[in-house]
């Protein structure tokens, strides 16, 4: 007997431990997968979320677009962004907009159907904020030297 963890032990374990928030929808954007760094920033609970529409955290201005890109990246089976690092809004469960950045995974079956997408999120709210901050400063200054 080995004590060496299986692949999929390791991968189901960072999956669950990590603090970026992990998780996949379907094909009809259903959400499926929820760890608890999604838990953590979004601010819904795993029961909360699973079975939910994406809506649950996707701005209510932003769903259109969203779903659109959506509906071509299930038909086509990929999407020009896919290797690219992501910035949107999302929504909080209390409401409140947080600045995310994100990568996506197409997730498809063996013969290479796509079953949906996977992200990994991260709040970036905090460095956002920061970058506003220094570029109203800088345009106080340099509005003032004028």
């Amino acid at each position: 007997m080995s004590d060496t963890p299986t692949e999929e032990w390791l991968i189901a374990s960072i999956v669950a431990a990590s603090s970026d928030a992990i998780m996949f929808s379907d094909r009809e954007g259903i959400i499926r997968l929820w760890n608890s760094g999604a838990e953590k920033m979004f601010g819904f609970s795993s029961e909360e979320a699973l079975g939910q529409s994406l809506d649950l955290i996707i701005p209510e201005n932003l769903r259109g677009r969203h779903w659109d890109g959506y509906g071509r990246v299930m038909e086509s089976g990929s999407s020009r962004y896919s290797t690219d690092l992501l910035s949107a809004p999302a929504l909080r469960k209390d409401g409140t907009r947080i600045s995310t950045e994100f990568s996506m995974v197409m997730v498809k079956d063996d013969a290479g159907h796509m079953l949906g997408v996977a992200a990994i999120i991260r709040d970036v709210t905090a460095r956002w904020q920061r970058e506003k901050e220094l570029k109203e400063r800088i345009k106080a200054l340099e509005a003032a030297k004028s």
